[in-house]
């Protein structure tokens, strides 16, 4: 008897133990499956990821088939993915840039959010029959936009530091800031008792400000001092710790603070845009922003009630249709009224036209107030989940009007904006150095990468910003702009570079032309085939140079130099022709100058000699017959 009900609670255990791993594993191969086939759908249609996404969750989540539940707490989880959208965003901007965008940040962000908020409230309380109190916690986050839609539809199609692209991301920055006053309203107007553990409204204000101060002294005093540490140890695993160390801990410390975590993130992005170190980390945590994003629209789709929709569908859609109109109206307005051109303001407006994420999370805490009904709440999550859909439609549109040239403000300083084109330098030694100057001096845009800490810091001591990362990862290199960089130069000191490290580069980026410092003419041979455009054996030209002063130490003739160097140049490109033709070095050994001169070295410099007599000859029968026209 005893043994029978030990086995039975063991097994029970066993079993409770097993369960949670079982749907966790079920479920994940169920949505990674589903969610696969329906992006590989919706991009063969042009009709991009996010709307695969949220069909998939929608199809297989507990308003669906309900083969995968708990659509809320995968929600929550997966919003750690804007955290890391909004992180990368920081790392691409510099505090004094955006202290450049304050204007459109606090002065058209905060115009959008308000106006459109008050806007879509009175709707509301016209149209709705709500209470004045229900309209207001249901227009104001309907006023905001779908930041994980926007800024990658924006970085993907290399606007994001376009002023068409500023403008945009100012909105959405500003609509993050409003989150805080925003559940500070729904707190003031709640009628449920107050929550002990959710401080006041004005206390919520100097947390922000307290948090933000501290993610920045975090970052000078803690974050890029241990990134020069684990530089020097040139583990990559530890960057990767320690990006999604910043971006956990950032956004862990603002959720505490009951403030927004994508904010959070943000700030340690920015803290962070300035670091030797950027590069890598961005190459770094992309992996995992792409992973929890695409997370993150199949929890949303899981959401989405599909019975409220089917009850009412021509409620729902009047009342999503009604939110893009009426934001993609009130939003062109707003951009003209702050003097932009109508393409401008047409195309900002559709592409920040849908309801966004944080919806969910206000509708919520408007249901907790006991401000609206939980009917309410789901009738709107489902307005919003309809409207995020409309989005990849509507990019259709606005895609001639994102790309087309906008005059309204001269371009940012950036790679893309170098009057040559511009240039990815891979190592700032002494060779990287003097490229790199030459290239400034033609008023290049040049991006520099080294991997030696120290010479990172070196430089930095005379003012010469050098990023840290492996110049031979494709990820990094599309992080640091080779995907519109013209050049992609290695000066780097390593002779076991071959074809093998150099083809996929140079097959990534086939705008780019890709030059490349080799050891010798070993290495040179190993890198044939790759498609690089040029290389340079690193001490060839110099120690023909040298060899050029110690002729003159002898007093050769100064035509006889110029001849030597010129025969010197074609042996070596025939010899080295042979050597690759064959793979022997062996190859060509005639083609060069030995002692006693060398058969084929002595008729290339004889035939030099002659064409220079000859040349010569000509010039001064010319100059006779100038001087004497009746002679000839």
């Amino acid at each position: 008897m005893i043994a029978t009900l030990l086995a039975a609670g063991t097994a029970a255990v066993e079993q409770a133990a097993e369960t949670p791993t079982d749907t966790l594993l079920f479920e994940g191969a169920i949505l990674l499956g589903v969610a696969t086939l329906f992006v590989m759908i919706f991009r063969r249609l042009g009709l991009g990821a996010v709307l695969g996404y949220l069909i998939a969750g929608a199809l297989v989540g507990p308003h669906g088939l309900g083969l995968v539940g708990g659509g809320e707490s995968k929600l929550a989880i997966a919003e750690i993915g804007i955290a890391f959208l909004l992180f990368l965003v920081g790392l691409e901007l510099h505090p004094r840039r955006l202290w450049d965008l304050r204007k459109a940040i606090f002065g058209l962000g905060l115009a959008q959010v308000v106006v459109t908020g008050l806007v879509l409230t009175a709707l509301i309380l016209l149209t709705q029959g709500f209470s004045w109190q229900a309209a207001l916690v249901l227009g104001l986050p309907l006023a905001l936009s779908s930041t994980a839609q926007v800024l990658p539809s924006l970085k993907s199609s290399g606007r994001i530091n376009s002023p068409f692209g500023e403008k945009a991301f100012s909105i959405l920055l500003f609509q993050d800031l409003a989150i805080v006053p925003m559940i500070t309203i729904v707190a003031a107007l709640s009628r449920a008792p107050a929550d002990p553990s959710t401080p006041p409204g004005a206390m919520l204000a100097l947390y922000t400000v307290l948090a933000i101060i501290g993610l920045v002294l975090a970052g000078r005093f803690v974050v890029n001092p241990l990134l020069k540490v684990i530089g020097r140890y040139g583990e990559r695993e530890l960057f990767v710790v320690v990006g999604l160390l910043v971006v956990l801990a950032s956004a862990a410390l603002m959720h505490s603070l009951h403030l927004s975590t994508a904010l959070g993130a943000f700030v340690a992005g920015v803290m962070l845009a300035d670091s030797p170190y950027r590069h890598e980390i961005e190459a770094d945590v992309e992996p995992f922003r792409l992973i929890l994003l695409g997370l993150f629209f199949l929890a949303v789709g899981m959401v989405l009630d599909v019975g409220v929709v089917l009850a009412d569908p021509l409620r729902v859609l009047g009342l999503a249709a009604g939110l893009v109109v009426t934001k993609v109206v009130v939003l062109t307005l707003l951009v003209r009224a702050f003097g932009k051109s109508w393409k401008t303001a047409l195309g900002l407006a559709l592409l920040l036209s849908q309801g966004g994420e944080f919806g969910f999370l206000l509708f919520t805490q408007a249901q907790q107030a006991l401000l609206i009904a939980p009917e309410a709440a789901s009738l709107f999550s489902a307005v919003v989940t309809l409207s995020m859909v409309s989005t990849p439609f509507l990019m259709l549109f606005a895609r001639n009007l994102e790309f087309a040239p906008d005059r309204d403000g001269p371009m940012p300083e950036g790679p893309d904006a170098a009057p040559r084109g511009s240039a990815l330098v891979i190592g700032y030694g002494r060779f990287g150095q003097t490229v790199a100057q030459m290239l400034h001096a033609v008023d290049c845009s040049v991006t520099l990468i080294d991997k030696k800490p120290s010479q990172i810091e070196q430089s930095g001591r005379y003012d010469t910003k050098v990023y840290y990362g492996d110049g031979l990862r494709l990820d990094l290199l599309r992080r640091a702009g080779a995907d519109e960089a013209r050049l992609i130069i290695y000066c780097i000191d390593d002779a076991s570079v071959d074809a093998e490290a150099l083809r996929p580069i140079v097959e990534a980026f086939p705008q780019a032309k890709v030059l490349i410092r080799v050891f010798d003419r070993r290495q040179l041979m190993a890198i044939d085939g790759a498609g690089a455009a040029g290389a340079v054996r690193e001490v060839f030209e110099s120690s023909i140079a040298l060899g050029r002063l110690a002729l003159a130490e002898l007093d050769v003739d100064p035509r006889e130099v110029e001849d030597v160097e010129t025969a010197l140049r074609q042996l070596d490109e025939t010899r080295l022709a042979a050597q690759m033709d064959e793979g022997d070095l062996a190859a060509g050994r005639d083609h060069r100058f030995k002692p006693g001169g060398g058969r084929e070295a002595a008729s290339v410099l004889e035939n030099l000699r002659q064409r220079r007599q000859a040349a010569k000859a000509a010039r001064e029968e010319e100059t006779m017959q100038v001087a004497d026209p009746e002679t000839a």
